[in-house]
């Protein structure tokens, strides 16, 4: 495919997802408690789709690396080697798309969040990370957000590697919120103290993207 071709493929895809914004699309207006295990608006799948921008950058371990900076005590950029070698863990937890679609109980493996964060030491200003990654997408947390138990810089589903179409060699996930807050093809890390939105956040959709209270857009 020609950069032309992937160029209006990306277009054309952004700006359906922009119109969903500004339809509200998907909405139902209803809140459910997090013990509520499938979120409103949600149907449960068994596959696990593919969403990009018609992008995905094939990135090979031995090219991946993971720059982790701003404000922080240490900044660390890791190569796959580093990452590999820092202590492992494995979690399961659910998957809750903006597009509609949930996935249960998915097994991952990778580095904890909260390893990462013992090792940079965030400084107190510290207050968000924007995600960036290899295809130009960008994303923001809360730095609380990030430090829940169950996020992970993942390259494992399943038992298998992370395929390049879910976002491998490593992706972030954060299950608590809507999957575009999860980087793909995640490349660095940037804390900050003052919030800066991502790609889809500039686009209509919501800055914090709880699926409970259909947090879908701004």
């Amino acid at each position: 495919m020609s950069e032309d071709q992937s160029g209006e493929i990306r277009r054309k895809l952004v700006e359906s997802k922009e119109n969903w914004a500004r339809e509200g699309r998907l909405l139902t207006g209803t809140n459910a408690p997090p013990e509520q295990r499938l979120p409103p608006g949600q149907r449960l799948v068994t596959n696990w789709p593919v969403l990009d921008l018609g992008v995905q950058p094939d990135i090979s371990t031995d090219k991946w690396h993971l720059r982790v900076d701003g404000l922080v005590e240490n900044p660390v950029v890791w190569k796959w080697a580093d990452f590999m070698a820092q202590p492992q863990v494995e979690d399961v937890s659910d998957i809750h798309c903006v597009t509609a679609w949930s996935r249960f109980d998915n097994r991952w493996e990778g580095v904890s969040a909260r390893h990462l964060l013992s090792v940079v030491k965030p400084k107190p200003e510290a207050k968000h990370i924007i995600f960036h990654s290899f295809d130009g997408y960008t994303t923001n947390l809360p730095l609380e957000a990030f430090a829940d138990a169950d996020v992970l810089l993942a390259h494992s589903w399943e038992g298998k590697p992370i395929t390049k179409e879910h976002g491998g060699p490593v992706r972030v996930i954060v299950p608590k919120l809507y999957f575009w807050k999860s980087a793909k093809w995640v490349n660095r890390m940037e804390f900050i103290a003052a919030d800066r939105p991502g790609f889809w956040e500039e686009r209509g959709y919501h800055n914090e993207g709880d699926p409970w209270t259909e947090q879908r857009y701004s």
